[in-house]
């Protein structure tokens, strides 16, 4: 685990632990790791997991299918970040939906009841952990309701506006990148991606914008 040392330092989870700490809290919390290749599910919908997962290596995309095999994308997972741990925390209910590796990737494991846990040792980083855990949940909270208020505009057109204005404000520039690709963003805002392209071209006719593949600069 040494080559991701530096990852995990910066990772939201471990912030504020020291590096002397990692490999007996790693220890502690029966860390394990997992490669995946690209099209691989790390989470089924369907399934119950006990463990947080954090992003080592890759792209991960947590995603919907209904009945028919329409796909919509919830949230990219990238390098450094947890995801499960809703459902880990849960326990006893099944996932909603699934974790899928967009490019080869590699998973570490933790258990989340050794987190929650106190061990009998009383490891000083137990504590930090817990927090960050909760500050983690706070802002994905807070990046849900973000995308709950683009899918609340009713157009194509409104839907675009408003996640651009948001990765703007988030890169703090009119020139940003975004991290899909077309049909990812339209399996994103839960729109069609001809339909999409077409209101994208017309904006930049409009003046509005210009882009070039994912890079973006408002007008």
């Amino acid at each position: 685990m040494k080559k991701y040392l530096s990852l995990l330092k910066n990772s939201k989870l471990f912030q504020g632990i020291s590096e002397d700490e990692f490999t007996s809290m790693l220890e502690c919390l029966s860390a394990v790791t997992r490669d995946y290749h690209k099209g691989e599910y790390v989470f089924s919908r369907g399934e119950r997991i006990d463990s947080v997962a954090l992003l080592l290596e890759g792209c991960i995309h947590i995603q919907k299918e209904d009945y028919w095999g329409n796909l919509s994308i919830l949230s990219e997972i990238s390098e450094g970040e947890i995801f499960g741990e809703v459902y880990a925390c849960l326990g006893s209910d099944e996932l909603l939906n699934n974790a899928v590796a967009v490019k080869p990737s590699k998973v570490l494991f933790l258990d989340v009841k050794r987190i929650l846990t106190m061990c009998p040792s009383a490891c000083q980083f137990h504590g930090r952990l817990i927090r960050n855990l909760l500050t983690v949940l706070a802002q994905k909270n807070k990046m849900l309701t973000q995308k709950l208020e683009h899918m609340s505009k009713r157009t194509t057109r409104e839907k675009l506006l408003s996640y651009l204005s948001e990765q703007s404000q988030r890169a703090g520039s009119p020139v940003f990148d975004i991290p899909f690709n077309r049909q990812q963003l339209a399996d994103f805002l839960s729109v069609d991606r001809s339909a999409m392209s077409a209101e994208l071209c017309r904006m930049r006719d409009e003046g509005i914008l210009s882009f070039d593949r994912n890079h973006f600069v408002l007008k």
